[in-house]
């Protein structure tokens, strides 16, 4: 799988930007805040649907304007592919396949898939669980659109229920109406679960020889699903702990409040690992990622590493260069020395500057 190609109309900080990539090493440089990572979230946008770091379309169309536009050519198992976003300030935004709207965003999950990696993930083992969580949905919603349908609507209840805890302070009268939330949100909530066991199972087995590679052999790493509440017992469990949720109006029960935990030789790595560690663990836990989606797909997804390589120790560096050699892979930096020095193979370079992007001689 690779991107062939990107337009943008009023994205961000550019009017127009029109660019083909290699379908290998494509290396995106300057100065920061001059635009190289809008357009990997021009990339990410036609995967997820969604910014990874803003949640408000607005946000992303150039100041000024009212619309803006995403247009993605993609080649995939041997077939091209269009996808188009159109954003609008007053509206929700616009999606096509090929030239055919689809009704829900969530659709589009699967069409395309991309690992995005940047310095923020480089803390997800130290931050919250939230984070932990997110990396879990972000991913099972490329790869399993089942999964998506289950999140969505346990989600859309969980709301809902919170809601109604509120609201009981106010209206008593509708404490019966709990149940039908109850039952619902324990039926999806036990499907999450469960399919969260499988993936954290399969990712473990394939992160363990990568970290040991990483450390050479000094230490292996063990991933544990740390779940709120089992899914067998998940209904009894909320109604057990009703009363407690009615006090203090939210859900305490459930897979919104899983999380995940990563071991060396019985340490738990986000209370006692060192910074170098916790980084070590993941850059293991995203090249896992690769070759977990690479064997479920029967495709090598396209991965975007923003500004990444700065935060990295020479022999880090090293070690992902050398992981992604058989990938299309679109890179931002600052400048071109880490690759130069790891006599890295670079197939297209681009300097931006001020919203300009012109393509260098490799």
């Amino acid at each position: 799988m690779i991107v062939k190609k990107i337009e943008l109309n009023n994205f961000r900080n550019y009017d127009f930007l029109d660019l083909t990539f290699d379908s290998k090493t494509n290396i995106l440089y300057g100065n920061n805040a001059q635009g190289k990572t809008n357009i990997l979230e021009a990339v990410y946008i036609c995967s997820a649907t969604k910014s990874h770091r803003s949640s408000k379309d607005t946000e992303l169309i150039k100041f000024d304007e009212d619309e803006g536009h995403i247009k993605i050519i993609i080649e995939k198992k041997g077939r091209e592919h269009r996808i188009d976003i159109h954003l609008r300030k007053n509206k929700s935004k616009g999606i096509a396949v090929d030239g055919i709207p689809i009704k829900k965003a969530s659709e589009l999950f699967g069409v395309f898939n991309v690992i995005f990696f940047s310095p923020e993930d480089l803390n997800i083992i130290k931050n919250g669980p939230a984070e932990r969580r997110r990396f879990i949905d972000m991913e099972l919603c490329q790869l399993d659109k089942i999964y998506v349908y289950h999140l969505m609507n346990y989600n859309k209840i969980l709301i809902q229920r919170n809601k109604l805890l509120k609201d009981l302070y106010f209206r008593p009268d509708l404490r019966d109406t709990l149940d039908v939330w109850d039952r619902q949100l324990a039926d999806y909530g036990s499907k999450i679960i469960k399919r969260r066991e499988t993936f954290i199972k399969n990712i473990g087995e394939i992160m363990n020889p990568i970290h040991r590679a990483l450390t050479n052999e000094k230490e292996s790493i063990e991933i544990y699903y740390q779940k709120n509440c089992r899914e067998d017992v998940l209904y009894e469990q909320i109604l057990e702990n009703r009363e407690r949720d009615i006090r203090y109006k939210t859900t305490s029960t459930g897979p919104h409040r899983d999380d995940i935990l990563f071991f060396n030789e019985g340490m738990n790595i986000r209370i006692y690992g060192s910074q170098g560690q916790k980084r070590t663990v993941a850059l293991s836990l995203k090249l896992a990622e690769i070759e977990l989606v690479k064997s479920i797909i029967h495709d090598t997804p396209v991965l975007l590493l923003d500004d990444v390589m700065s935060e990295l120790d020479s022999g880090r560096q090293n070690h992902l260069l050398n992981s992604i050699d058989k990938i299309q892979t679109i890179i931002t930096c600052t400048g071109l020395d880490e690759f130069i020095e790891n006599r890295f193979h670079i197939n297209k370079i681009f300097q931006v500057a001020e919203g300009k992007v012109e393509e260098k001689t490799v």
